[in-house]
């Protein structure tokens, strides 16, 4: 059940929406050109449920198989058609009008990553504040750089940063480009300073299944170690501790973030340890039992002393206003799209490993763990998506329709159609191509599961 609840729902909810805008563009372009619209399915194989709505009695199907979608037109090539209804017809459509109805589905679908990534924007989200702490690495990029811990990031060659999303993406960008980023910060002790991240030899493949900006050598600056709330009858309450209190050391280790008291404790369940707190300016010692509790999927048991810790510092509510948003969301999205098609070449040309590409597993995965992190994370997962989506589709392979409108390019150059023959080549090796990177990215996935 939880599985369903946590994983499967929001991947159908975001796989659903995908699809259904993808096809929408398709059907409203066709119906705009004049073309009769007999099919819109979501889903392939089986239809579940099926109606018919519309002025041509469009037939609507929720089909079985939920990975695609398609718009069935009205078509000399796939069947007969009456002479009256010929002008409607999707191949006696000029090529202007087919192409266009063709790239409707992904121009649809990055539009959708514009409208959601907009709302985001105008509604406001909680960040996390680009504040940053290098890593232990003693060679990392961000040491090399001189990076100190508590810098803020204002800017990334000169574009402006307000949260660690901003910063994780123009640092993804420059790592793709393998160019030098260029951060201005506002050092801990309030002046500004610019640290020049090389990142000329810098892979993403290096990274593995870490984070990229971590292999960096970046990190969120931790919390402080202040405590914001106690949980009545907890270990940490019986023994006196309050909001407000800071602790200092446990066992006579300092302790500088609340990420270090995390991990100290839940790796003590059932151990005395000895909590040094600071209140009002005084010091004491106690002496706390983290108590003992088990994570579900896991044998081994955590602690943990029923505390909360003030991290309202480190977010900050990022809002525009209706204009800056669009024109954030216009340019977060070509981004994006420039960002994915860069990757794919990368590929290509083999300075990216295949490992890298993902499958619907995957999208599973992150369907579900955005959707428990909030609405928010949850659109914006849905918007990235929704590019990629549509940059896939773009590419000029057959089969997607990328393919059909390198088709028409040729068609119009050629000044006539192609050939049957030709056109079913090319479906042969494009459908090939799609099933063999299918296959290759359910691969990808179940290794990371496995892994």
């Amino acid at each position: 059940m939880n599985f369903l609840l946590d994983y499967l729902i929001p991947f159908l909810v975001a796989l659903g929406v995908l699809i259904f805008i993808h096809e929408l563009g398709h059907y409203w372009v066709a119906r705009w050109c004049g073309v009769k619209v007999l099919r819109f399915s979501i889903g392939f194989g089986r239809p579940l449920l099926k109606w018919r709505m519309g002025p041509d009695a469009t037939e609507w199907v929720l089909a079985a198989f939920p990975l695609g979608g398609y718009v069935k037109m009205l078509d000399e090539t796939e069947g007969e058609v009456a002479a009256d209804e010929l002008h409607r017809a999707f191949n006696r459509q000029p090529i202007r009008r087919r192409a266009a109805i063709v790239a409707a589905g992904p121009l649809f679908n990055l539009l959708l990553a514009v409208v959601l990534y907009w709302a985001l924007f105008v509604a406001g989200s909680s960040e996390l504040r680009p504040f940053v702490a290098p890593t232990a690495a003693p060679e990392s990029v961000a040491r090399t750089a001189g990076v100190r811990e508590g810098d803020l990031v204002l800017e990334v060659d000169g574009g402006e940063v307000k949260s660690w999303q901003d910063l994780r993406w123009a640092l993804l960008r420059r790592a793709i480009d393998r160019d030098e980023a260029r951060l201005l910060v506002r050092t801990a002790e309030g002046g500004n300073a610019v640290r020049a991240l090389d990142l000329s030899g810098f892979s993403i493949d290096d990274a593995g299944k870490e984070d990229p900006v971590v292999l960096m050598g970046l990190r969120p600056l931790p919390s402080p170690p202040l405590i914001d709330g106690v949980a009545e009858e907890g270990v940490a309450a019986r023994a006196g501790l309050q909001k407000g209190d800071e602790i200092v050391a446990i066992d006579g280790k300092p302790v500088r973030s609340s990420r270090d008291v995390v991990e100290i404790v839940r790796a003590s369940p059932g151990e005395a340890r000895l909590f040094t707190v600071r209140r009002g300016g005084e010091e004491r010692d106690v002496t706390l039992v983290p108590g003992e509790r088990r994570v579900e999927g896991s044998e081994v048991p955590i602690g943990f002393i029923g505390v909360g810790f003030d991290v309202s510092a480190m977010f900050a509510t990022v809002r525009y206003g209706p204009v800056d948003a669009l024109a954030r969301a216009l340019r977060l999205t070509w981004e994006t799209s420039v960002l994915s098609l860069k990757s794919i070449g990368q590929m290509i040309v083999g300075n990216i490993s295949l490992k890298n590409v993902s499958g619907p597993l995957t999208i599973a995965d992150f369907a579900g763990k955005s959707a428990q992190l909030g609405l928010a994370p949850f659109v914006r997962f849905l918007a990235l998506i929704s590019i990629s989506l549509g940059i896939l589709n773009l590419l000029p392979v057959p089969v997607l329709d990328g393919g059909h409108l390198l088709y028409y390019a040729l068609e119009f150059i050629k000044g006539g159609a192609l050939s049957g023959r030709a056109v079913e080549v090319g479906q042969r090796i494009g459908l090939t191509l799609l099933l063999m990177l299918m296959a290759f990215a359910l691969f990808n996935d179940i290794n990371r599961l496995v892994s």
